[in-house]
């Protein structure tokens, strides 16, 4: 009896470098521990008296960056993804078949994020929430930010410039982050190539 034999093609899986820059504000707003203990508190049944709560703002900026275990701040790897699938949608790739021929690789395998180059300062917003009431939102923004992005590609779907090219158009037309274009009529987070 001779055995089937399965021969497995390389899928050439390449890395590549890209840095890029923003060029308009990035806004962030990761989902704090409090509001998530907030949700769990009213799911239960338990009283909650909002009257009481003193906001901080500095609190409320501090609990909403993506921070690593090492201290520095970041922006999640899947967000960055998400982006570049979209701008590939752009380019005129089918979305499904990008989706599955790159990663973008996290700095930090814990927290999946990808470390933000920039200092992050206080911004205040009115925003509408549910019934159309109103709230202030206090959230960290990076006017100067940049980033460096390593990504993982199979190089019998994606060439190198075709990475770029995807690159290059989730910055102009997806963005990152809060009031994105993607998702308002702001141009917030933003970005390009370096050196493009």
């Amino acid at each position: 009896m001779t055995k089937n034999q399965v021969e497995i093609k390389d899928l050439k899986i390449h890395t590549i470098t890209i840095p890029i820059v923003g060029i308009s504000p990035l806004v962030v707003h990761a989902f704090s521990h409090k509001i998530m203990m907030e949700m769990e508190d009213k799911q239960k049944g338990k009283s909650q008296n909002a009257k009481h709560k003193i906001r901080v703002p500095e609190n409320d900026v501090q609990e909403s960056k993506h921070v690593s275990p090492l201290g520095w701040e970041g922006f999640p790897a899947a967000g960055m993804k998400k982006a570049m699938i979209r701008g590939a949608k752009i380019v005129g790739m089918v979305m499904k078949d990008t989706q599955t021929s790159f990663f973008v690789l996290a700095d930090c395998e814990t927290t999946q994020l990808i470390k933000i180059n920039g200092t992050a300062h206080m911004r205040t917003d009115m925003v509408r929430v549910g019934m159309g009431s109103a709230d202030v939102r206090y959230r960290p923004e990076y006017t100067e930010w940049s980033m460096t992005l390593n990504i993982s590609f199979n190089a019998g779907v994606l060439s190198i410039d075709q990475i770029h090219q995807i690159v290059q158009a989730a910055g102009y037309g997806c963005g990152l982050g809060e009031m994105r274009p993607e998702k308002t009529a702001f141009g917030f987070g933003r970005f390009k190539i370096k050196g493009t």
